[in-house]
């Protein structure tokens, strides 16, 4: 049986994050208007921006489980760039990861533990699954 580790992580995000879109989970209404990041000049531009940050959750804490908000802000952070001294890392936003985690507790993908988020086998499965379709396919 395939897992997350074996299927090519950038065609698992973005199938993971067709699912999830097809699936129904809404996002929230202030994710067209906020930056990703203290870090980042823009807001994202891509319309699927939620699902990809949802899948890539997802698959982050099937890797690295448990795994804690601070962890991830770290992870999805940038280098801001300025003009005089030299560039430094900014945490990414964390209310995008949090409300990310509250989605995907709602759908019964990753639980809550008190040393960070784990995944739950629903979770494990869906990636699973998704895994087996993309080795199938080639």
């Amino acid at each position: 049986m395939a897992n997350a580790l074996e299927a090519d992580a950038q065609k698992l995000i973005s199938l993971a994050a067709q699912k999830l879109k097809a699936d129904g989970v809404q996002k929230p209404g202030y994710i067209v208007y906020v930056k990703s990041g203290a870090g980042r000049e823009r807001i994202p531009q891509s319309e699927d921006f939620w699902y990809m940050r949802c899948a890539s959750i997802l698959r982050q804490v099937y890797l690295n489980g448990p795994i804690g908000i601070s962890k991830l802000r770290t992870k999805y952070g940038s280098k801001k760039n300025h003009v005089v001294t030299r560039h430094h890392h900014y945490k990414a936003g964390g209310s995008i990861i949090k409300d990310a985690f509250e989605v995907l507790e709602k759908k019964g993908y990753v639980k809550p533990t008190k040393q960070g988020r784990i995944i739950t086998p629903s979770g494990k499965s869906f990636l699973d699954k998704l895994s087996g379709e993309i080795l199938k396919g080639g």
